[in-house]
């Protein structure tokens, strides 16, 4: 048992190491003066000055922020409501619905992205913002309605039913006891979409166009005249946010785990 313990720990570290020691070998090159990651020369900040006087990446970072924002909270609210709606159709319906749901879950990107390219051409939709960010929401919302139903089928209707009795109306049983109940997995697919947004480079290479663009398009399209250490330097700036994000998601989560211990034991 011993020995398996320690198997398991020197196992797990291995794969941390296979994990992480690029991204680390990434930034440690983002502070290289040679201009390249052939050989370390020097350390510099001069990568991350070149980056922050890159007005148009700097642009672009902040429209993909706001692109993975916004897509995210309007693919969890549908999603919170189709994950609701459901679970009240028949066992039948039911099955089909969730078979719909995750067939665009393991549906490849690049599917997906000819699929939508097709459609907003065949409508005479201009590529842009707009196309990407319907996109996006397309196949975030299927990962909502996967955080939200385990939850929403576990949850005690007769919660509801003595929420109604008591006088509360949809709206304020809705407010009062069915979303502080979902609100772990609405939390948890508002975080898994904002993630999968921000990463998406398939879907949205497909449907994007020349006034808008994304971080890993622009990437793209950089690396194929060779990536510079601003890259390198831009990309040390989104993995510490992201180091924030999971921080932040995880206090996130703590506070709502407590609450939700303390609104069960009243």
């Amino acid at each position: 048992m011993k020995k398996n313990y320690k198997f398991g720990k020197l196992y797990l570290a291995f794969v941390l190491l296979v994990l992480y020691a690029p991204i680390f070998y990434l930034i440690f090159y983002s502070f290289n003066a040679g201009g390249d990651m052939s050989k370390f020369t020097g350390f510099t900040l001069q990568n991350y000055k070149d980056l922050f006087a890159d007005s148009r990446l700097i642009l672009i970072v902040v429209q993909t922020f706001f692109l993975a924002f916004l897509s995210s909270l309007i693919a969890t609210i549908i999603g919170t409501i189709g994950a609701m709606f459901i679970e009240k159709v028949s066992q039948k319906g039911r099955g089909t619905l969730l078979g719909l749901n995750n067939v665009l879950m393991v549906s490849p990107d690049v599917v997906i992205g000819a699929s939508f390219l097709i459609l907003f051409t065949v409508i005479g939709m201009q590529l842009g913002f707009v196309s990407v960010l319907l996109s996006h929401i397309a196949f975030s919302i299927p990962i909502v309605v996967v955080m939200i139903m385990p939850l929403y089928q576990e949850m005690d209707k007769s919660l509801i039913d003595a929420a109604y009795d008591l006088g509360a109306s949809r709206i304020q049983t809705l407010k009062e006891v069915v979303l502080p109940y979902l609100s772990p997995g609405i939390i948890a697919g508002f975080f898994m979409a904002f993630t999968y947004s921000l990463d998406d480079f398939a879907v949205t290479f497909f449907v994007t166009g020349n006034d808008f663009t994304t971080l890993s398009v622009e990437i793209y399209s950089r690396a194929r005249a060779g990536i510079s250490l601003e890259i390198n330097a831009l990309s040390t700036v989104v993995f510490l946010f992201s180091v924030l994000l999971v921080v932040g998601y995880y206090f996130i989560m703590k506070d709502s785990e407590t609450v939700g211990k303390a609104s069960n034991l009243t």
